[in-house]
């Protein structure tokens, strides 16, 4: 979701937590109903002065009842297991979505040509940051996780006391983008936080940044692949994207202690740090910052400007450094030289879904075969783990594919 520094990143994929706990921390159903619809009788005045019409409001309206449980689960939620590193680019800089990105560049070459033409950003980041929105649209088709966008925004607003400013103003926001025509409400869809479309928007940076670049009278980021490419596109560029320029090199650096802050290319080469790949930088007198996640020990880079446009989208250094490092990959300039720093051998997109589906067979798993290793996955894992007597780390390893391959 752009912007997402004001948002919290709302729009993380939280697990369930039970809805039980959540519904502890609402109102009880009857009076939810009642107070609920009190409360919508009351926006509703403050939306006309908003500039929404009440014929906008009523038909946003119509079918929004209640509020939505499953929203303040997804709110309240806290995961306990805090993603090292290497976790958090396994699942999103992995074969299947280069292979996907490759795909879809071939697909969409037309108009990815335009868009980069019109924009100056480079298509591989766009494509990359399709995939780690929406899993390249996939998302958009999953009815348990898209949902109206009305009713969970007003939930938030009626019921999440710590985001209910932010989901006011983000509702006056889709109210808006309804009443504009550019989607009608039974397809005003997003995640339980309002991020929407194939690029996830959140309304009020959808009012700043959407587009119509196909031409067809509608900013149409649910069912416009070019429009929502375009709108991310138009994102970037107007936060500073530098066109022609990278986000940023995979460095090796030299021992001793370095400086913090920014410094030219030129500055950072004469105090030892080069490009890992061998090469030369390509602009010397460009600026970046050193950023080493996984410390001394795993892989280092030297970020540039448009590093931290990227921030403008999610602003987390983990994401924007994702988004780079899968753009190189889909883009055929090969992964990383020096690998993140993993306490157990690691599995490949493929074993890992063989991984899912051994843990599935044996009955400790029943999410999705989907390579991917979330709270799930590592769950089964450690109960495999223990019922054969190894560390239970939830690592998922080649010693652990290993010994399921045995059963």
């Amino acid at each position: 979701m752009p912007v997402r520094k004001a948002a919290s990143r709302l729009t993380s994929a939280f697990a369930a937590a039970g809805l039980a706990a959540a519904l502890l921390l609402a109102p009880s159903t009857a009076s939810a109903d009642a107070g609920f619809q009190n409360w919508v009788r009351s926006f509703r005045s403050s939306a006309m002065q908003s500039g929404i019409s009440g014929t906008t409001f009523d038909r946003a309206f119509r079918n929004v009842k209640d509020i939505d449980p499953e929203v303040l689960e997804k709110a309240r939620y806290q995961p306990e297991f805090t993603a090292p590193v290497w976790d958090y680019f396994d699942n999103r800089v992995q074969e299947h979505s280069i292979a996907v990105g490759r795909q879809m560049a071939r697909q969409w070459k037309p108009w990815l040509d335009r868009i980069e033409a019109k924009y100056g950003v480079d298509r591989y980041i766009l494509l990359a940051i399709w995939s780690m929105e929406s899993n390249y649209g996939e998302i958009l088709k999953n009815d348990k996780v898209m949902r109206n966008v009305v009713r969970s925004l007003a939930t938030l607003a009626y019921a999440d006391k710590r985001r209910a400013k932010f989901a006011r103003t983000q509702l006056v926001a889709a109210l808006k983008i309804l009443q504009s025509g550019d989607i009608d409400e039974s397809h005003l869809t997003g995640s339980w936080a309002g991020a929407m479309g194939h690029t996830q928007f959140i309304p009020t940076s959808y009012q700043a940044y959407a587009v119509d670049v196909d031409g067809n009278g509608k900013r149409d980021i649910w069912n416009s692949v070019p429009d929502a490419l375009a709108t991310a596109a138009n994102l970037l560029r107007k936060n500073g994207w530098q066109a022609g320029k990278t986000w940023g090199y995979e460095v090796n650096l030299p021992a001793g202690k370095l400086p913090g802050g920014s410094l030219s290319l030129s500055k950072w080469q004469s105090l030892g740090v080069t490009r890992a790949s061998g090469k030369p930088f390509k602009r010397g007198s460009d600026s970046a910052t050193l950023k080493v996640p996984d410390g001394r020990r795993g892989p280092a880079f030297l970020a540039t400007k448009n590093f931290f446009v990227l921030k403008r989208y999610n602003n987390a250094d983990k994401y924007a450094l994702a988004v780079g490092l899968l753009a190189d990959e889909i883009a055929g300039y090969g992964g990383l030289v020096q690998d993140w720093s993993r306490p157990f051998t690691k599995l490949s997109f493929a074993e890992k879904q063989e991984l899912q589906k051994r843990l599935s067979t044996h009955g400790y798993y029943d999410g999705k075969l989907d390579g991917k290793i979330g709270e799930g996955s590592r769950n089964a894992i450690k109960a495999f783990q223990a019922q054969a007597g190894l560390t239970q780390d939830g690592h998922p390893s080649m010693e652990v594919l290993s010994k399921l391959r045995g059963q």
